[in-house]
């Protein structure tokens, strides 16, 4: 299986599709997931993009089949996932991808645009807070008085359950659906998710949007539960060239439930950067 590794840092796992046309060299696109997720929840998105683009999905440190050894009071911070994905770009021979993340992984993706421009030649983010609100920070307590406690006393599981109730799937999606993704999400460990909640609860992309001098791609439901229009009006105000896209829809998690909207979205956004044709 792929892996990352590094000396004194985890091990990183992560997935590398490509079905474009060996003789041709396409260009990469770096695919990031969310909290309490992996590479996994991208499959959906892999035929839209990998016949055209090289499509890397990588592993959170401490998530999916990404390695825990590490100290997760240092070792979750915006510097290590930095490095994390400039690794990961160093291994696989990779000047420059264009990147799409979901959720905290897009205002990763803000900083990382930001603070590593020859990396990121697009940035697409799905849903993504330019910082976590108060509201959400309080979310799906069940009654304890934080969500670390909550945490603790539900287990991942137990959580995620009650926080994806109506807030990151729309109320008639596919039982199917809701079970597999939270049998997949319920695997994530609890000190690792209370770490990214403490590191995410405190990021604030806003001074980065000025910086950011790749194209970029804002999908956001229409009216969103989780990412509401001070976001996007943020993106709007800060961002120097922007693309926003509004999905119908009032779910967070627009990449598993509208999956060929928003892979087709970003399909055609990277494409007409790269000038690439995208219809056979």
């Amino acid at each position: 299986m792929p892996f990352l590794e590094r000396a004194g840092q985890p091990r990183l796992y992560y997935e590398f599709d490509d079905f474009t046309d060996p003789w041709k060299r396409a260009p990469h696109i770096m695919l990031q997931h969310g909290y309490a997720r992996s590479s996994k929840f991208w499959r959906a998105w892999v035929p839209y993009l990998s016949r055209f683009y090289r499509v890397i999905r990588l592993d959170l440190r401490g998530l999916g089949r990404s390695g825990k050894d590490f100290d997760l009071e240092s070792g979750i911070n915006l510097a290590a996932y930095l490095q994390d994905f400039n690794d990961l770009l160093d291994h696989l021979g990779v000047e420059s991808a264009h990147y799409c993340g979901e959720s905290s992984a897009g205002t990763l993706g803000m900083a990382f645009a930001a603070e590593c421009p020859r990396r990121v030649r697009t940035l697409s983010v799905i849903s993504s807070p330019v910082a976590m609100t108060e509201e959400d920070k309080k979310s799906s307590l069940a009654g304890h008085p934080d969500r670390v406690t909550a945490l603790r006393k539900m287990g991942s599981r137990g959580w995620l359950e009650a926080s994806n109730a109506g807030r990151r799937f729309p109320a008639d999606a596919d039982p199917a659906l809701l079970a597999w993704t939270l049998d997949e999400m319920g695997k994530s460990d609890v000190e690792v998710l209370i770490a990214m909640f403490r590191f995410v609860s405190t990021v604030d992309a806003a001074p980065y949007l000025p910086r950011i001098a790749a194209p970029v791609l804002g999908i956001y439901p229409a009216a969103g539960v989780i990412t509401k229009d001070e976001h996007t009006d943020l993106l709007r105000e800060k961002v120097r060239d922007l693309r926003m896209v509004r999905v119908p829809l009032r779910a967070h998690s627009l990449q598993i439930v509208a999956p060929a909207t928003c892979a087709l979205e970003v399909l055609y956004f990277i494409s007409q950067h790269d000038g690439i044709v995208c219809r056979e």
